[in-house]
């Protein structure tokens, strides 16, 4: 739902174009659009067009894939072409490009590399962030456990515990759940998130000239200032006690990258103020708002299906017992495991998948799509892709097991996406959301509120760039 980018050529007197519903002048097939769920339309337009099509949201061409098959093609084998990132007019004029989810070319390359290799350095996949994924465990079912079987809403408590995994990465520190503006950074996280999706901001980008009408990009703006102002001052810190030789968090590793480059007087440097900024923005807003998303989506799960629940925590006691689950544990819990992985398929948290782009012309699956064209791989396709399995549209973790209770790994499992763009953080998710939900499991019994059903539950997803469930209340009763 994005600008077209300049330099992208579309010749419709050339005969092998994807296919697309019919235009208007000015709306394209704008008016045909879900403004709310855009995903959804291109769904049912993939049942009349086949698995890539062409449309036009106001004068913006655009090509979606759906389908593993075709979505596997682009990202995975061809993953060279479709590489690049689209260049999103909202995102463009706050990010200018900096940063890693909407970097582009050689920013985007050091960027990532620099993301990737200072992760594992500060403990991704290792004991050492196992240890605060434990200890927040810990915190987190204390906190739980203080509400006594009372009703109350998870959202706050979970995005909490989940965004002080991402923040020890990046700041080396934790927040107590009720520090005032910890609350504020998280609230403004969560709010761009769900007003990125938001009409008001595919009309940005469809019309960026059209802006100034808008109130939502500017309510968007004043939240990054929010977070920024609360990263400048931890910032200041690290400049005046920057050890070379002691790096314990990602802002450190970035400085001393930087010093290093300035010292070499290279006015093409990578490591600017800019780029951190952009990073802290992009691993805090991601880390915090798919993982908190996802375990709030695990525990509405567990309500709604009790006996998927208890045999998750039959398992949990056979395996565990009392002790603190690891990392380690997750290789003899395949139920567990398989839950896990289907709470991921089934709540599709990034539905539309962001935006690629085309880096060449070429010819896909017998279709030309020239240089610069915005892509749309949809991952909602391929998490219910019916060629793929058994009950796309149901809550099943058999899905993950095989006729032995064996887990099986399964091709179409793409929560994270594929390729060249994959989530740089998807060793350190799945470590959260098997810690977090077998420490949780272990602890408590998760039940709807008195007077209200398990038929009662809405599964309904909110609107937004992610798709949280709908704010729900839970009764976490001690085992």
């Amino acid at each position: 739902m994005f600008r077209f980018k300049k330099g992208s050529s579309w010749n419709n007197s050339v005969s092998n174009l994807p296919p697309g519903p019919r235009t208007i002048p000015i709306l394209g097939n704008l008016h045909m659009m879900d403004l709310k769920k855009p995903y959804k339309t291109m769904m049912e337009w993939s049942k009349e067009y086949g698995p890539i099509f062409r449309i036009r949201l106001g004068f913006q061409e655009m090509v979606v894939l759906t389908g593993y098959e075709t979505v596997k093609e682009a990202l995975v084998n061809q993953g060279d072409a479709f590489a690049e990132r689209a260049s999103v007019p909202f995102f463009e004029d706050v990010t200018k490009g900096f940063g890693l989810v909407f970097a582009h070319g050689k920013n985007w390359k050091v960027m990532r590399r620099f993301t990737l290799s200072t992760l594992r350095e500060h403990g991704m996949g290792r004991k050492t962030i196992e240890d605060k994924i434990t200890e927040e465990c810990s915190v987190l079912t204390k906190t739980i456990e203080a509400y006594e079987g009372k009703p109350f809403d998870v959202t706050t408590i979970l995005t909490a515990a989940v965004s002080n995994i991402i923040i020890s990465i990046l700041l080396g520190k934790r927040y107590e759940y009720e520090d005032a503006k910890f609350l504020q950074l998280l609230k403004a996280n969560s709010e761009n998130f769900q007003l990125s999706g938001s009409p008001a901001i595919l009309l940005y980008n469809l019309f960026p000239m059209l802006g100034f009408l808008f109130a939502t990009p500017k309510s968007m703006i004043k939240n990054q200032s929010k977070i920024h102002d609360f990263v400048q001052t931890i910032l200041k810190q690290y400049l005046q006690d920057l050890d070379e030789n002691d790096q314990s968090n990602l802002i450190e590793s970035f400085l001393v990258q930087q010093r290093e480059e300035n010292m070499k007087m290279k006015n093409d440097g990578y490591f600017r103020n800019e780029n951190l900024m952009g990073l802290i923005d992009d691993l805090f807003g991601a880390g915090t708002e798919t993982i908190a998303n996802t375990m709030c989506w695990a525990i509405l799960l567990m309500m709604k299906y009790p006996e998927i629940q208890s045999k998750v925590q039959e398992e949990i006691a056979k395996e565990i017992g009392d002790l603190q689950p690891t990392t380690e544990d997750r290789a003899k819990m395949p139920h567990t495991n398989a839950v896990i992985h289907e709470i991921q398929r089934f709540a599709d948290v990034v539905p539309t998948n962001l935006p690629h782009a085309t880096t060449m012309d070429l010819i896909f699956n017998g279709f030309f799509i020239p240089k610069g064209t915005y892509i749309f791989p949809l991952l909602t396709s391929v998490l219910h892709d019916e060629s793929q399995w058994e009950k796309p549209h149901d809550f099943y973790p058999e899905h993950f097991l095989d006729s032995e209770g064996k887990f099986v790994k399964r091709d179409a499992f793409m929560p994270f996406s594929a390729g060249r763009r994959i989530c740089a953080g998807e060793n350190l998710a799945k470590m959260e959301l098997f810690l977090f939900f077998t420490s949780l499991l272990q602890k408590f019994t998760f039940q709807p509120p008195p007077g209200i059903s398990k038929d009662d539950l809405d599964l309904t997803p909110c609107v937004g760039l992610t798709s949280p469930p709908m704010p729900y209340k839970t009764c976490a009763v001690l085992r």
